[in-house]
C-alpha cells in the first residue's frame, strides 16, 4: 500500500504541471489585466508596477519563472492584496473553507447513508419512493437554487437564522450554508447507499446468515454495512473534493470569508498570482482525497490488492 500511495504521488507531478500550464496561460487570455482599474497613474508609475510584477517580460519569460518560484515552495504576491503573499491569503481563507466543507462533507454521509438505508430496508414501498423521488429532487437542482431559497424561507421569512455572514464560525451561521453545500450530495449518497445495501441483503451469505437465525440488526451491522458502503467510500474522494471547491459559490451567497470568496475577486481583479495559487492548492487537495477514498477502499475490501 505504502509503494502504491508514492507511486500516486509520483505520478500527479505530470497532473499538476499540466493543470499550472492550463490555468496560467488561460487567466491571462480573459481581458483586462491587474492594474487596469489604476489608469489614472502616470504611465511611469504604471510601467513600474508591471516590471514590478514582472508583466512587463515576454509570456514564456513569466511563465518560466513562475515555474522556478513554484519549484521553491514560493506562489508569489498577490497583485491586489498589498503586502500580502498568495500563501498567507490562502492560509487566512483556508479554516472557513475546509470548515463549511468538511462539515457539510458529514452531514452528506451521515444523512445520506441513513436514508438509503431506510429506503433499501423498506424497498419498493412508500418510504422507498418518497426517499428517492426526494434524492431525485436534490440532485436536479444545484446548490446555488437552493442556497438562496432556504435563505428566503428560513432567513427572510421566518427569520430563524442569519442570511449572510461569519459571525467567527458561530453555529448558527454555518447552518444555512453547510445545509445548502451538502443537500446534492447527501442526494447522491442516499441512492448509492440505497441500491449497494440491497444488492447486498439479496446476497447468499446475507441469506445464509438469516438461515442461521441471526438477528437483522446483527446481518445489517456486522455482515451487510461494510461491503455495502464500498460505492460510498469510493464516492467520497470526489465528493469531499466537489463540497470544497463548490464552496466558491456558497461562499460568494453568504459572504464566508474562506478561499472561494478570494478566488472570484482574484478572477475579478485578474490577480493572476492568486487564482493560480488557488486552483494549484484546489487540485493538489483534490488528488490527495481521492488517493485517500481508494486507500480506504482496499481496507473496507480485502480483496482489492494495490499492485
Amino acid at each position: 500500500m505504502f509503494r502504491y500511495a508514492v507511486a500516486r504521488l509520483l505520478g500527479a507531478i505530470p497532473t499538476l504541471f499540466a493543470l499550472v500550464t492550463i490555468a496560467f496561460f488561460l487567466v491571462r487570455l480573459a481581458p483586462g489585466g491587474p492594474f487596469d482599474d489604476e489608469r489614472q497613474l502616470p504611465p511611469e508609475i504604471e510601467a513600474n508596477l508591471q516590471r514590478a510584477y514582472n508583466l512587463d517580460a515576454p509570456l514564456t519569460s513569466q511563465y518560466l519563472r513562475y515555474l522556478g518560484d513554484l519549484a521553491r515552495g514560493d506562489l508569489g504576491p498577490s497583485f491586489k492584496y498589498k503586502d500580502y503573499s498568495v500563501a498567507e491569503l490562502i492560509a487566512t481563507g483556508l479554516p472557513a473553507t475546509l470548515r463549511i466543507g468538511l462539515s457539510a462533507l458529514v452531514v452528506a454521509v451521515l444523512a445520506g447513508v441513513f436514508c438509503g438505508a431506510v429506503a433499501a430496508l423498506r424497498r419498493n414501498g412508500w418510504v422507498d419512493r418518497v426517499v428517492m423521488t426526494l434524492a431525485m429532487t436534490g440532485i436536479a437542482i444545484p446548490n446555488f437554487v437552493v442556497a438562496p431559497a432556504l435563505t428566503l424561507l428560513l432567513g427572510v421569512y421566518l427569520r430563524l437564522l442569519p442570511v449572510g455572514g461569519w459571525g467567527d464560525g458561530a453555529f448558527r451561521f454555518l447552518i444555512l450554508p453547510v445545509v445548502a453545500l451538502a443537500l446534492p450530495k447527501i442526494a447522491y449518497v442516499a441512492r448509492l447507499t440505497r441500491g449497494s445495501l440491497a444488492e447486498v441483503l439479496g446476497s447468499p451469505y446475507i441469506r445464509t446468515a438469516r438461515a442461521k437465525g441471526l438477528r437483522g440488526t446483527t446481518i445489517l451491522v456486522r455482515h451487510a454495512a461494510r461491503a455495502a458502503l464500498l460505492p460510498v467510500v469510493s464516492y467520497l474522494g470526489p465528493t469531499a473534493a466537489a463540497l470544497l471547491t463548490g464552496s466558491v459559490v456558497i461562499e460568494q451567497i453568504f459572504g464566508i470569508p474562506g478561499l472561494g470568496r478570494y478566488f472570484v475577486q482574484g478572477a475579478l481583479n485578474r490577480d493572476y498570482t492568486l487564482v493560480l495559487g488557488i486552483v494549484l492548492f484546489y487540485g493538489t487537495l483534490i488528488i490527495l482525497l481521492n488517493l485517500l477514498a481508494d486507500l480506504a477502499y482496499g481496507w473496507l475490501d480485502p480483496r482489492v490488492r494495490y499492485d
